[in-house]
């Protein structure tokens, strides 16, 4: 509030300024243009007279028209500066003392100037050189400036008194339509400095005053709104995370504790691969979370390079083929890609052992290229896959197993999710692996949903550009963590 009462003291001075000399100079002006004309009205007549006694003449006229009213002189002087005659006998100093001027020669009175605002000339002067029968003479005319410098001094004066009261008036007119204003804005301030984490539900008041006030309300609700989800996300993060370990670890204890109160071998035989399958199970959940962490602060870094798709496909499925009880199906076509090997690995390993965990007989794999498919459930924030230009790759994996419900398809995606009980922690996974799944196939301007066949089975597709720009996929990574866990995981 004092730089603006201290701007518009800046500026009322300057306009106060700038109006006196404005005004001073039309004052002048006026004056100066009365002293012209009466100037060339004596010397018109000294043209037009040849009377012997033309000064007592031309003085007497002056006198009849007005040149003793009081505010107006007129002194005819001789070459050498002495006063021939005058107008006003008690004003006995020569108006002009520029020097001789000739016949026709001319001077009047120039304009102070800003160093002059307050300080006037007692006369205007207008004066110019005449030839007489008497010889030549210089006629001179002079307006008094009393009635100009008392005006200008008076403006002066009110605007001295008035710019104080003036800023004053201002100055509580601002404070109070400021503090009108702001009032919301410090409501805001002490809403939000009171909310605390336990209490982020809690929403500031939106003023009804449709400008910049109500969008920052607006704006401050949607921040703590982002700021609930992730709290509410975190903890369940947590608790999930916890939930998840608490299991193996349980096991883990009891194992320990039976081996340890019966030391034959015969029991620690039988406890150890128990063991060592809880050990590796919760090593392969605290790498996926560790993925998930850096997903969320970071990103993952991914090491970009021509990949050929189906031969890491390939790869997977002898892998599974040698631990599936079920029939596996495969129809490959060859495709390249720009991508991150190892992370594509993981994303179709992650999409096997899942179909692996949840078929009743048969799993069908399907790779070739094409375009993305029309899919109802394809979420908003993948329209960059689906309006990407080019060909694309599009892998499918199915299976005949129970069917995920329309509703629930987006879902799997979601962290620590398992449909129904069959999915238990023993015979399913963390809930992790679709949701890293998710993540790196976006990082690589994919798209991967749920959905099924035409029979009604399960099915995951895949879709990736066939091309893709090393250049542009950089743009969206950040640092590195470790090699991806290359474990079995859904």
């Amino acid at each position: 509030m004092l730089a603006a009462v201290t701007t518009m003291a800046i500026v009322l001075v300057l306009a106060g300024v700038a109006l006196l000399l404005v005004l001073r100079s039309s004052l002048l002006d006026n004056a100066r243009d009365l002293a012209v004309q009466h100037l060339d009205s004596m010397v018109e007549q000294i043209r037009e007279n040849d009377s012997e006694d033309l000064t007592g003449d031309l003085l007497g006229d002056s006198v009849r028209s007005g040149g003793m009213s009081g505010n107006q002189v007129t002194q005819i002087i001789d070459p050498d500066g002495t006063i021939n005659a005058t107008t006003n006998a008690s004003v006995d100093d020569v108006l002009y003392g520029g020097g001789p001027l000739g016949p026709g020669q001319f001077f009047s009175s120039g304009d102070p100037g800003l160093k002059g605002l307050l300080d006037f000339d007692d006369y205007v002067v207008a004066a110019q050189g005449v030839r007489t029968p008497d010889g030549d003479k210089v006629v001179v005319v002079g307006v008094t400036t009393a009635i100009e410098r008392d005006a200008v001094t008076t403006v002066g004066w009110l605007l001295l008194g008035g710019v104080p009261v003036l800023l004053a008036l201002a100055g509580t007119l601002i404070w109070f339509l400021v503090g009108r204003a702001l009032r919301p804005v410090e409501r805001i301030r002490t809403t939000v400095a009171g909310i605390t984490h336990q209490h982020l539900d809690e929403r500031v008041d939106i003023p009804p005053t449709r400008d910049e006030i109500e969008r920052l309300a607006i704006t401050m609700n949607d921040m703590l709104g982002r700021l609930e989800s992730a709290d509410a996300a975190q903890r369940r993060f947590v608790t999930d995370a916890s939930h998840e370990l608490r299991s193996p670890l349980a096991t883990l204890t009891t194992g320990l504790e039976i081996a340890a109160a019966d030391p034959s071998p015969t029991t620690w035989r039988e406890t150890s691969t128990m063991l060592q399958t809880q050990a590796n199970r919760m090593g392969y959940l605290v790498d996926d979370l560790l993925t998930l962490t850096k997903i969320d602060d970071a990103g993952l870094r991914f090491v970009m390079q021509d990949v050929d798709l189906d031969d890491l496909l390939v790869e997977e499925l002898a892998r599974l083929k040698t631990v599936s009880p079920y029939v596996v199906h495969a129809c490959i076509e060859p495709t390249r890609i720009t991508a991150d090997p190892q992370r594509i690995t993981q994303v179709i390993r992650n999409l096997l052992n899942n179909a692996d965990r949840h078929a009743a007989s048969a799993i069908t794999i399907d790779l070739g290229i094409g375009s993305i498919p029309s899919v109802p459930s394809l979420p908003a924030d993948d329209d960059r896959a689906r309006d990407s230009a080019g060909p694309t790759v599009l892998l499918t994996v199915d299976n005949d197993g129970d069917r995920i419900p329309a509703a629930d398809r987006e879902r799997v995606f979601d962290r620590f999710v398992r449909l129904d009980a069959s999915r238990t922690r023993e015979s399913g996974g963390s809930g992790l692996g679709l949701a890293i799944s998710r993540e790196i196939i976006r990082a690589h301007s994919g798209t991967i949903v749920a959905t099924e066949t035409a029979a009604g089975q399960t099915r995951f597709e895949v879709v990736l550009p066939l091309q893709n720009s090393p250049a542009a996929f950089r743009s969206t990574i950040l640092p590195q963590i470790g090699d991806p866990p290359q474990h079995e995981d859904g």
